[in-house]
């Protein structure tokens, strides 16, 4: 383990609660904090210290994770007020674990460098299984040298972690992973409506394709909940709407073409406006379904 033993953990959502937990197992002590207290109370049963704020949650951890829905909700929880930059120690790492836009990141790497505080953006994939399995793929923007310093938490936490840059990389990273993981969900979806259509047994074509060339962890993941009808949320459409969002706003910036996202944001801003948003976004599936009026399951 490394010498950042002493954990504040921010955000006890689907991805954030298992996290925490696992933290715990692999011999971290935890302090947390979230807006809703009944996570914070099964954490505190399972070992955790609990804090009334962000600033409280940071006071003397070694490092702090924030694992939040969006860029706003970083920036307030790391640079409001009673926000983490407000409790945290000089030489403490903060890891932002969220998936957001990559220019948000770098403001708040800035911002802990002026207090002399580490920083690294790191969002995962992997949904709500890899988390509560450990599983989660880490994808890191920073310093090396904090990076080395952080390897012991991700690896209680993840099953693979990478540097792939500077501040702002990890969440470069994480839209061009939700680009494609979206991408595949509607292939998937339009696919199994045509089979479904022609009169197959999706289950039989799955199980026909899973093994070639068109099978990917998208597809084991997603398939089977397309064709039972369970859409029980491991990652939300409404979270997967923000990340092409986030995607599209920063191919603006770099004068970027994005043909396909563009597409696929416009079935997501469809299905969120059918009141889907809190679905899996394995339902990206229910588009294809809709418009040609047959269902895969």
């Amino acid at each position: 383990m490394s010498d950042l033993k002493q954990i504040g953990f921010i955000g006890l959502g689907i991805m954030g609660k298992p996290m925490a937990k696992n933290l715990i197992k692999a011999g971290f002590k935890l302090k947390v904090h979230s807006r809703s207290c009944g996570p914070v109370k099964e954490l505190v049963e399972f070992g955790a210290t609990k804090a009334s704020s962000p600033a409280e949650c940071a006071t003397n951890m070694d490092a702090i994770i924030t694992m939040l829905p969006d860029g706003p909700d970083s920036e307030l929880v790391i640079l409001g007020q009673n926000g983490v930059l407000e409790g945290v120690r000089e030489d403490a790492v903060v890891i932002d674990m969220s998936s957001i836009a990559p220019g948000i990141s770098q403001k708040i790497a800035s911002s802990c460098e002026d207090k002399q505080v580490g920083f690294l953006d790191a969002p995962v994939s992997g949904g709500e299984p890899g988390a509560i399995d450990g599983a989660l793929a880490i994808m890191v923007g920073g310093k090396q040298a904090v990076f080395d310093r952080s390897n012991g938490i991700f690896d209680a936490v993840g099953s693979s972690y990478v540097l792939c840059g500077d501040y702002g990389a990890g969440n470069t990273t994480k839209l061009a992973n939700q680009i494609i993981v979206a991408t595949n969900i509607a292939a998937v979806g339009e696919a199994l409506v045509l089979v479904k259509k022609a009169g197959l047994d999706p289950q039989k074509v799955y199980d026909a394709i899973k093994g070639g060339l068109a099978g990917s962890n998208v597809l084991n993941a997603k398939g089977p909940m397309m064709i039972s009808g369970n859409f029980m949320p491991g990652f939300r459409i409404k979270l997967h709407h923000k990340d092409i969002r986030n995607s599209m706003l920063t191919g603006s910036e770099l004068g970027v073409s994005l043909p396909l996202t563009s597409l696929i944001q416009q079935m997501i801003v469809s299905l969120v406006n059918q009141g889907k948003g809190e679905l899996d976004h394995s339902a990206i599936a229910t588009f294809a379904e809709s418009i040609n009026d047959s269902k895969i399951s």
